[in-house]
């Protein structure tokens, strides 16, 4: 334990906010899963309003697909806003919800290639910055 220089043992101060990169995914993880609640209400409302491609390797139901993006982009803003809280729980349940966001999204890749590539590489940033942001003091 540390103290200060009347000796008395030195007390860290607890911030209730979370800086840094954890900030970062948590606006990065609403916003993606805004545009992931947007994909999906595009795919169920109207199957037309999204390229289909005949001959791919996998073929799916886009109206299936639009309620696994809508209620997997529900979960991940969800997880966004508990990341504000700074809980470990949050940050573990950020990088799954970002790789399971990423499966979709390569699964979803014959439907809408550009929206999908976003939506992949923003999941890559958001478990980068999930990892990489917990703060280290000098010891």
């Amino acid at each position: 334990m540390a103290s200060n220089a009347s000796g008395a043992p030195a007390q860290t101060s607890r911030r209730p906010f979370v800086t840094g990169w954890t900030t970062f995914a948590a606006v990065l993880m609403i916003f993606g899963g805004a545009m992931a609640i947007f994909e999906g209400i595009a795919a169920i409302a109207k199957d037309d309003l999204l390229v289909v491609t005949r001959d791919y390797a996998f073929r799916m139901n886009t109206t299936g697909w639009g309620w696994i993006h809508l209620i997997l982009g529900i979960l991940i803003v969800l997880a966004g806003i508990a990341l504000f809280s700074g809980a470990l729980w949050a940050r573990i349940i950020g990088v799954a919800l970002a790789g399971l966001s990423m499966v979709a999204n390569f699964l979803w890749l014959p439907y809408y290639p550009f929206w999908a590539i976003v939506l992949i590489a923003l999941d890559v940033f958001v478990i980068w910055a999930l990892c990489a942001g917990t703060t280290r003091e000098a010891p």
